[in-house]
């Protein structure tokens, strides 16, 4: 007889390179999936890996190699020290998404370091990882993931955003799960940040100081990606290509870049969601804690725009990415044909043992 009841430890490195969460969380089906947090912590990056993970996509692929046997040994050692520091005793798998260095799914490629087999090794856990390669092989974009967990978790709000390096969106439309990344939001707002010797801009308070450049404005509207049907996802190369030097090409004071990216952020974000009057929006990520993005957002709305308890907000995409371990350690589905544009609906993920 199947199991009912998983205890397991989610683990999510995401592009805004906020540092690794960790969560340990119980899911139990009765009728539907309910999950409980019993622990979570998220394990900032030291300099050495900021650097490194911040210019992965400049690597050849030997170099990339040598990365991604290093940093399983560390993610591994820092899962350890999460499960000796809550004295966890009962774990039915580790569900890890690692950290993506490339993604080019227009060329069947998808590259997250941190999914080596030896990791179940390190750990002395099973292990349940690389959840996205099997999708970009069977045609699809390998992202969005963790829209499956918004409609079996979180089925009580109409759209789900999460605001993290990108925002993405996921919702249910024609008894179908639709779901793609929006727009960057921190991996832009951090990256120039930085450059005033912050981390982030705490309750976006810089940015709300400076002034929207409507030329600057109508250029980032303006790119094509906006254009494109889902489904369809974004990546730091993208990045690189398209925003990066759009912005640096007008030499604006830092609050006026910080300004106009929340700006550019809440336009994209309401062009999806403010044709359904009255829906509910469900916040989640590090930028809900950005009080004037979400100012934006909300002066611009007639939707009910909810940011939940604090460890929804940071620890989602890592309790999801549990989540997709345990579908697949039943061998359910755990990633969507309509929402990532494979070519069927399926399992996917790699386990491992110790």
């Amino acid at each position: 007889m199947m199991k009912s009841k998983y205890n397991v430890i989610g683990v999510m490195s995401g592009t805004s390179l906020d540092g690794i969460d960790l969560v340990y969380v119980t899911f139990e089906f009765e009728q539907t999936w309910q999950f409980k947090i019993i622990h979570t912590e998220t394990v900032a990056y030291n300099n050495y890996w900021h650097e490194i993970l911040k210019n992965l996509v400049s690597y050849s692929l030997k170099e990339l190699q040598q990365i991604d046997e290093d940093y399983t040994v560390y993610l591994s050692n820092i899962i350890n020290s999460f499960i000796e520091k809550n004295n966890i005793n009962d774990v039915d798998a580790i569900c890890s998404h690692g950290h993506t260095a490339l993604h080019q799914p227009e060329n069947k490629l998808t590259y997250q370091i941190g999914n080596l087999p030896n990791m179940a090794r390190l750990v002395n856990n099973k292990v349940v990882c690389d959840f996205r390669v099997q999708d970009v092989e069977f045609g699809g974009q390998g992202a969005p993931l963790v829209p499956i967990g918004d409609q079996l978790l979180f089925s009580e709000y109409n759209y789900c955003i999460n605001l993290g390096g990108f925002a993405n969106i996921s919702f249910d439309h024609k008894s179908k799960r639709i779901a793609y990344d929006i727009c960057p939001v921190n991996i832009v707002l951090n990256y120039y940040v930085k450059q005033l010797g912050f981390n982030f801009d705490d309750e976006g308070k810089i940015a709300s100081t400076g002034t929207v450049n409507n030329e600057l404005l109508e250029q980032l509207n303006a790119l094509d990606f906006y254009k494109e049907s889902p489904p369809k996802s974004l990546g730091l190369e993208w990045v690189n290509t398209n925003i990066f030097p759009l912005i640096d090409s007008f030499e604006l004071d830092m609050k006026n870049v910080l300004r106009t990216f929340v700006e550019h952020v809440a336009i994209q974000i309401l062009k999806v969601t403010n044709g359904d009057a009255n829906a509910s929006l469900l916040i989640t990520g590090g930028g809900a804690y950005n009080t004037f993005l979400i100012e934006s957002i909300k002066s611009r709305s007639s939707n009910q725009i909810v940011t939940p308890s604090n460890d929804i907000i940071e620890f989602k995409e890592a309790i999801i990415f549990g989540f997709l371990g345990v579908l697949k350690l039943r061998n359910e589905t755990n990633c969507l044909q309509s929402v990532t544009g494979a070519n069927k609906d399926h399992s996917s993920g790699k386990i491992y043992l110790p």
